[in-house]
């Protein structure tokens, strides 16, 4: 572009012959029309310039979006490869009211460090089932289940419709048949629920629990694992507040869900009047019992 233009300049500037003898003002004007023309033609370059410069530019951005994406990608899918799934198992034994619930949480790290860590779970129990107190005070006495709850008074007798709530804190304890491996039992009591019109079944569901980590030492597996922290004291025997790991985990089986029998309400007459005929019943038998085997003195008290 700038050659052509000074070429044009220089043309432009040569003496035209002319047979007027005005040789001088077309001289003159020459010189003008080419600066004139010169200084479009640098308009026009600078402007062509910036246009080059803007898309360079914006090239220059995209690549770099695009390079830093792969980047992040590729660590992202690293992470994820080299970072070993949490696995959560949860399983109802025996059946009835009375039921025992086994967890199992599997880390899936085989780092040394593993065994300066302490697990517990923090299971939320529905309305319609309870843990019972004294029985869990008789289990951690014998140092097979150790839990705290919240609160920790239970009203054992209460029907489904008045109770609350119940946040309890499990402390699970190393499995011996696998090495990054803890579990833990929890015994759970279903409460009686209202007598129902059509179907003489209620359903308790378990929601799935949170996994809570506190380590001694660091070791790599915890860092690539999600987790927010919480606070929750550090074991039964010191409940001094300690700072966990809610860790994300992979469930291996969906929410437990508890099938407790209710009673019909068009069967509450027939249960009332077989209720009162046993007791009376049973109160005649008694008093029969009494009358015929006990023996009676009367006893004169002397002032």
């Amino acid at each position: 572009m700038k050659p052509r233009l000074a070429v044009g300049c220089w043309w432009r500037a040569q003496p035209v012959p002319s047979n007027s003898g005005r040789r001088g003002s077309r001289l003159c004007g020459g010189l003008a029309l080419c600066w004139r023309e010169c200084e479009a033609g640098a308009a026009l370059h600078l402007e062509m310039q910036w246009q080059w410069m803007e898309k360079v530019f914006l090239w220059k951005s995209i690549l770099t979006f695009r390079v830093s994406l792969l980047v992040c990608t590729a660590e992202n899918l690293s992470a994820q490869a080299t970072c070993p799934d949490i696995t959560v198992t949860q399983q109802l034994l025996k059946e009835g009211f009375h039921r025992d619930l086994l967890t199992k949480v599997e880390l899936g790290a085989g780092d040394e460090a593993i065994g300066s860590c302490t697990v517990a779970i923090k299971e939320h129990l529905p309305t319609g089932l309870y843990v019972d107190p004294y029985e869990l005070a008789s289990l951690q006495q014998h140092n097979l289940t150790e839990a705290l709850m919240f609160p920790d008074t239970v009203d054992v007798e209460s029907p489904e419709y008045l109770a609350t709530d119940l946040a309890i804190v499990v402390y699970m304890k190393s499995d011996p048949q696998c090495a990054r491996c803890f579990k833990a039992m929890l015994p759970v009591h279903c409460r009686y629920h209202r007598p129902t019109e059509d179907d003489g079944e209620a359903l308790s569901l378990l929601k799935s629990p949170e996994i809570l980590i506190h380590c001694h030492k660091s070791f790599p597996s915890v860092e690539c694992w999600k987790y927010s922290e919480v606070e929750a004291p550090c074991s039964v025997r010191n409940r001094h507040i300690c700072h966990w790991n809610n860790v994300k985990y992979k469930p291996v089986n969906k929410e437990v869900i508890l099938q407790v029998p209710v009673g019909l309400k068009q069967h509450g007459a027939l249960v009332c009047a077989v209720t009162f005929l046993t007791t009376v019943l049973c109160s005649g038998l008694v008093l029969a019992a009494v009358y015929k085997y006990g023996h009676f003195s009367l006893v004169h008290c002397s002032e």
